[in-house]
This record gives C-alpha cells, sequence and structure tokens, in this order.
C-alpha cells in the first residue's frame, strides 16, 4: 500500500532506502549521514504534526535498528 501513504511516509521511507542501498555497496559515511537525517527528519515531520504517534514510533524504532546494526561500523 505504498501508494498510500502520506508525503512524509513516502520521504522517510525514501531516506530508508538510501540507508539500505549506501550499507549494500559499503558506503559508511552516506549511511551514517542518512542514518543520522532519518532521525531528524522524523522527529521534525513529528513536531509538525506531519506524522501520527504510531508513525513516529515506527520510524524511531527502524532509527534505532540502523543504530545498533552500525555500530563499530567506520572505516
Amino acid at each position: 500500500m505504498f501508494f498510500f501513504r502520506s508525503k512524509a511516509c513516502r520521504e522517510l521511507d525514501n531516506i530508508i532506502n538510501d540507508i539500505d542501498q549506501y550499507l549494500m555497496n559499503n558506503y559508511k559515511d552516506l549511511a551514517h549521514e542518512s542514518r543520522l537525517k532519518l532521525e531528524k527528519r522524523t522527529e521534525e515531520l513529528f513536531s509538525e504534526g506531519k506524522l501520527n504517534e504510531k508513525q513516529h514510533h515506527a520510524y524511531m524504532l527502524k532509527f534505532r535498528q540502523y543504530t545498533y546494526k552500525m555500530q563499530g561500523y567506520h572505516h
């Protein structure tokens, strides 16, 4: 049901897609930057009222999963 998602959710999904691509291609710096961008945009969109609590929780959970997965992921 990707086509019926809000513009805010699509934006965050694109960031997640970028993270996955960067991880797959071993672009460590870009993966970290995108992970931080995911957190920042999630918080911004939630504070603007463009995400509800359930969506906010789901995207922050995804951010925490990437944070855990990328521990020690440096050059």
